[in-house]
């Protein structure tokens, strides 16, 4: 199946953002395909660079990073929520794209799930 995954939850303060990554893993060591990851409302803090996990946590922007690397899958971050958070082009996490809903609409339209966690 090729899914669509949509994270509105921030990339530390809750476990919300850390499900949605064992989420996407477990799917893909399924064979399942996941065309892209929208991350939107305060999920978009997944791909802000300034973001500085210390050493013993895990660094879950750098897990998102290789996941998409890996599998090439896009991080799409919404581009109205990052800049009313201040995630511009300059502060942008490697791998993260500044993307509209129309790529976001284009992707489900051609998904046979959309999960949004």
């Amino acid at each position: 199946m090729r899914y669509v995954l949509a994270i509105k939850s921030p990339v530390y303060g809750s476990q919300g953002a850390f499900f949605a990554y064992q989420f996407a893993t477990s799917l893909l060591q399924k064979g399942h395909q996941i065309s892209q990851i929208f991350f939107f409302q305060q999920g978009v803090s997944n791909g802000n660079a300034c973001v500085s996990p210390a050493n013993d946590e895990f660094n879950l922007q750098k897990a998102w990073q290789q996941l998409s690397q890996q599998y090439q899958i896009p991080l799409h971050l919404c581009i109205s929520a990052s800049q009313r958070r201040g995630i511009i082009e300059q502060n942008l996490a490697p791998h993260f794209v500044l993307a509209g809903l129309g790529e976001f609409s284009a992707a489900m339209l051609q998904a046979d799930r959309v999960i949004t966690l």
